[in-house]
């Protein structure tokens, strides 16, 4: 594994492996006996503000004994119009590794390509593949090693979009079976379930038929940064697929709701509900940390 660019081209084994990772670094932070980012320097190519993605990238890598150099499109010339190819020809000539926060997927696939360096994608507006590997590691935790693979995972909302392209391919390389509810315009595009051709994938416009005895209850903001024009028209088709406490009635015992923040309160979910679940929530956010030292450290030790 030289790259983390999306989940749908990692393996089923590669998943639990990153996963196996994880578990074992959270163990050990604080007294890790390898840091396999010494002398390196990592830049963090960032075009969308964050919070838990930026935190949680400079403490890992500096944990794991890099440097940890943060470049806003704001600050550089990418943001004046210089083409990333040339950006990335220029940066792989000087640091060791890149983290890419931005908007299309082609950035990250061309970023990668001409800089030769290993290269993880923190977010595009095709998939969240870090957010995937947190979320996994959270589930894992709460309900054991492995225990996906005989549970209904519900995603409601906006679920065309990276966080609910990501879960499809989780799901299809796992085996575990995915529920995606949404308004018919908001459901995954025909040609996005052709090429997964996963049975495992329920998509439908029944918010309680897609929560009907799920463990996992996911849900993401309905206007992703980026879409702040279309907030009007959104929210107004989105408010029956809100997770609060009378959907749940419907959810299986004993299960979870996940959320990878920022949460907008009274809008895809409510307040009690958010705080009701808010350990396990807050599990994802710190848990974001930990999937990304795995394929950090899975990257810097497969060159």
């Amino acid at each position: 594994m030289n790259q983390l660019l999306s989940i749908e081209e990692l393996t089923g084994d590669q998943i639990r492996e990153l996963l196996a990772l994880g578990h074992k670094l959270k163990a050990e932070r604080g007294h890790h006996t390898t840091q396999p980012l010494a002398g390196q320097t990592w830049a963090l190519i960032f075009s969308k503000s964050s919070t838990r993605t930026r935190v949680s990238f400079e403490v890992g890598i500096a944990e794991l004994g890099g440097r940890p150099m943060f470049l806003s499109t704001r600050d550089i010339q990418l943001g004046r119009g210089e083409p990333i190819k040339d950006t990335a020809r220029v940066l792989g000539r000087m640091i060791h590794g890149a983290v890419i926060r931005t908007y299309g997927q082609d950035e990250v696939v061309d970023f990668a390509k001409y800089s030769n360096l290993p290269t993880i994608n923190a977010l595009t507006d095709q998939e969240h593949p870090c957010q995937i590997l947190a979320d996994l590691l959270t589930l894992e935790e709460k309900y054991g090693v492995g225990a996906w693979k005989d549970m209904k995972i519900a995603f409601l909302g906006d679920v065309d979009n990276n966080m609910g392209r990501s879960w499809m391919w989780a799901a299809k390389h796992l085996g575990f079976t995915l529920a995606l509810a949404g308004p018919e315009q908001a459901l995954p595009k025909a040609d996005t379930l052709t090429a997964l051709n996963y049975e495992g994938i329920i998509c439908t416009t029944d918010a309680v038929e897609a929560v009907r005895d799920a463990v996992i209850i996911n849900t993401d903001t309905w206007i992703s940064m980026g879409q702040e024009a279309e907030k009007g028209t959104k929210e107004q088709a989105f408010f029956p697929y809100q997770v609060n406490a009378e959907l749940l009635k419907h959810a299986a015992a004993g299960h979870s709701v996940f959320h990878c923040l920022p949460a907008y309160r009274g809008y895809e979910i409510t307040d009690d509900v958010l705080e009701n679940h808010a350990p396990v929530i807050f599990s994802e956010a710190e848990n974001r940390l930990h999937a990304q030292k795995a394929v950090l450290y899975t990257l810097a030790t497969s060159r």
